[in-house]
């Protein structure tokens, strides 16, 4: 039996936090984050993301979608 892993977790995490807070659904951040092709880089960025507050890692992500 395979198991999800933490960075998998994380991740999931991480779109539905944005979600919330940008008052989306998951499925239009997931879009968004396809669109803009930045989910390798989130991916990247899981151990940082995961020692910081998560206002960072949206701050981060907002930075990266406006360029």
């Amino acid at each position: 039996m395979r198991m999800i892993s933490d960075k998998a977790v994380f991740f999931i995490f991480l779109l539905e936090r944005y979600a919330e807070i940008k008052k989306v659904s998951s499925k239009v951040v997931l879009e968004l984050w396809q669109e803009k092709n930045i989910i390798e880089y989130i991916n990247n960025m899981y151990e940082q993301y995961n020692a910081e507050r998560i206002e960072n890692a949206i701050e981060d992500i907002d930075k990266k979608l406006s360029k």
